[in-house]
């Protein structure tokens, strides 16, 4: 993708002596432990590739120890890949000199951590303005860009709380504001919400899903947790023992897993939440009827549902003004109780 906001080919990260004399050899395929046992390395990240386009939210998720964090680490180097290549706006960061990476770091590049990493002995204000003062802009520009931030995240009245005051939940908007602060092109966020408690961290999730739509930030997210890939995420890169086992939206991944392991990941998912009319839809024919709903391929079963059981006729999936397939009420039907008898009682 020449005009991806982030571009990663042949990424491997491999732990141990002689790493580099790992990668491109048969040692490279055998399972993590008879590598481990032969060489004394551990392939955490292997031969990795993906784009992120501008302003998309690609989700890079996985049990723990599939490579996911290694793999965030290594876009900015904070852990430095054995080989390949990772390009932020054009710019190659593994060649990168010193000072190059570390003007990435404060103006291209903003990281939302599992652990909040705020400075205890400073309030909100000066928490959020941190990297701008750090980048060296004056005083009165950073605490103005600070506001703004606050504001944005909905910390407004909390500018000059302490750390130590705040929830879990707005220790994490503090974080999701400093990261914002710089105007990155790039986010990462490596299991931010992991340690909050589950209402907290649906909060958090739908506070993000508002700021992408606010700011249209490219984000990579990273997390163990499939409902919150779904929720979040317009692709989803899934690993397994540091590669890439499938890429794709969440309704391709849920329709179409590649193998048993993301077949398993997926199997309690509600489809009707995420499969699109493009996965139920049927060839239209001459005697389809021409009134009716009318609706995108892109529209989620859910929400088609109501409209299109209330309707005698068949919903007619049209992209782009061309009549690309016809849904009825048993295509419908047969996704909402597919998806009953597979919850359990």
């Amino acid at each position: 993708m020449s005009d991806a906001a982030l571009s990663v080919h042949g990424l491997w990260k491999v732990f141990g002596p002689k790493a580099g004399s790992i990668i491109g050899t048969p040692d490279a395929d055998l399972p993590r432990p008879e590598l481990l046992a032969r060489t004394g390395c551990v392939a955490a990240v292997k031969d990795v590739s993906f784009d992120v386009a501008p302003g998309e939210v690609f989700v890079v998720m996985g049990l723990s120890g599939s490579g996911k964090s290694t793999l965030v680490r290594c876009l900015t180097r904070l852990i430095e890949p054995s080989a390949g290549s990772i390009e932020i706006d054009g710019d190659d960061v593994v060649t990168m000199s010193d000072s190059r990476l570390r003007e990435l770091r404060r103006t291209h590049v903003s990281m939302v951590f599992q652990h909040f990493g705020l400075l205890p002995h400073r309030q909100v204000i000066d928490n959020v303005a941190y990297g701008l003062e750090v980048r060296g802009e004056p005083k009165s520009k950073r605490l103005a860009r600070s506001q703004e931030m606050v504001d944005l995240v909905g910390l407004s009245g909390n500018e000059h709380s302490y750390p130590d005051q705040l929830s879990g939940g707005m220790q994490q908007r503090v974080g999701l504001a400093r990261a914002l602060a710089a105007d990155p092109s790039v986010m990462l966020f490596d299991e931010p919400f992991s340690a909050l408690d589950p209402l907290i961290r649906r909060d958090m999730q739908n506070e993000v899903i508002r700021l992408h739509d606010e700011v249209g930030k490219s984000m990579v997210f990273v997390t163990h947790d499939l409902a919150e890939a779904l929720k979040l995420g317009d692709r989803i890169l899934i690993m397994r023992d540091g590669a890439v086992v499938q890429v794709g939206t969440p309704a391709e991944v849920v329709a179409r897993p590649a193998d048993d392991y993301v077949r398993d990941f997926v199997s309690d998912v509600p489809r009707s939440h995420v499969l699109t009319l493009r996965y139920v839809m049927r060839e239209p024919g001459p005697d389809d009827s021409t009134e009716g709903p009318v609706m995108s391929s892109d529209t989620v079963v859910r929400q088609a549902a109501r409209a299109a059981l209330a309707s005698e006729h068949v919903v007619r999936v049209v992209d782009d003004g061309e009549l690309v397939g016809i849904v009825d009420d048993d295509a419908i039907l047969r996704v909402v109780v597919a998806e009953e008898e597979a919850t359990p009682a």
